[in-house]
């Protein structure tokens, strides 16, 4: 029995920083070691939940949420006149570690539907709560805009 072919390579580089990998660390899997980041303008974004333009939270799954809380970094990204593609880091803070793994294939499409095939440095932190009571997660955010040459 044989493995089907995956998807196919997308053509052109996945964002203009360069993505380290480090020889002596396990290899990344949707994430990135280090980024380095050309030179440019760096966007700080502030944390993002499921929340939508009437600051209700949507969702009441990990999914759902992380799906509001994605499309609301483009959203915020895109307001600073940058792309998903100039992402650095993304930090990724929630209610429940092992619901958001347990979530993970499903996460996955949802990833690639708002950044792409791209994967910055990304770290998950577990936390208590957050903000809003009925949020399981926040995305916070950088990027940095590359100084045209």
């Amino acid at each position: 029995m044989t493995t089907p072919p995956g998807p196919a390579p997308l053509p052109g580089p996945m964002t203009p920083h360069r993505i380290v990998t480090a020889p002596d660390l396990a290899p990344p899997s949707g994430y990135a070691h280090a980024v380095v980041a050309t030179p440019g303008h760096t966007v700080h974004l502030g944390g993002q939940t499921a929340l939508d333009h009437t600051g209700t939270i949507t969702g009441s799954t990990i999914e759902a949420q992380f799906d509001q809380a994605a499309a609301n970094i483009v959203s915020a990204l895109t307001a600073a006149g940058t792309t998903p593609a100039h992402l650095v880091s993304v930090l990724i803070y929630v209610t429940d570690v092992p619901t958001y793994k347990a979530a993970l294939p499903a996460l996955t499409p949802l990833w690639r539907k708002h950044f792409g095939r791209h994967y910055p440095a990304i770290a998950l932190l577990g936390v208590t709560a957050l903000f809003d009571p009925e949020a399981l997660i926040e995305l916070v955010a950088t990027a940095v805009i590359p100084t045209p040459t």
